[in-house]
């Protein structure tokens, strides 16, 4: 391994470290309480060192953790995709439920990620082919385009109403089966 091979080797496992920490301090305490300061001490770096690693400072650390969630979703949709329709939406749900900050900074929080668009980074390009993948098949002679984004919708609605509980918790998985039914139901 050159120098050059050593030093790109060791800024990128730096700032994977600084990620992981940042992922690990929001799931504890909220991504309020993550701060470049807090950061820096919790790794042993100095904050010029972070903000080298990530000039936006914790937006853009933040923006780097959601394109590793967006890859660990993708992964978890994929995966679930054998179970069909249900298999997704329970799937995306445990996600959600199980990493509440990563979803917030992929999902909620102010972000300067391009959703939708040419540019948008093919991490996040993966998350929705996985649920068009699930949709595409009963989309019957709708555009399975703006049918899949309404049922990412309902999706992140339902765990977002239920997580800020807004919802009755009795009737939760009466309602990720209506969604399974709803949007299962092939349509003409």
């Amino acid at each position: 391994m050159t120098q050059r091979q050593r030093r790109v080797r060791d800024r990128t496992e730096r700032g994977q470290r600084i990620v992981a920490a940042a992922r690990e301090l929001a799931e504890a305490e909220g991504w309020d309480a993550v701060t470049t300061r807090k950061l820096a001490a919790l790794i042993e770096y100095s904050q010029p060192v972070l903000y080298s690693h990530f000039p936006g400072g914790k937006d853009a650390i933040m923006a780097a953790a959601a394109l590793e969630g967006f890859a660990e979703l993708a992964a978890v949709l994929a995966e679930a995709r054998d179970g069909g329709l249900a298999g997704v939406v329970r799937a995306y749900v445990e996600f959600a439920e199980a990493k509440p900050a990563l979803y917030d900074a992929m999902f909620t929080l102010a972000s300067e990620l391009p959703f939708a668009r040419d540019d948008t980074p093919e991490v996040m390009k993966a998350n929705f082919a996985e649920l068009l993948a699930v949709i595409e098949p009963v989309a019957g002679k709708q555009d399975p385009g703006p049918l899949t984004e309404v049922f990412w919708s309902a999706l992140h609605g339902l765990v977002t109403l239920d997580r800020g509980h807004r919802l009755s918790p009795a009737h939760r998985d009466e309602r990720l089966a209506l969604v399974v039914a709803r949007f299962g139901a092939r349509a003409d």
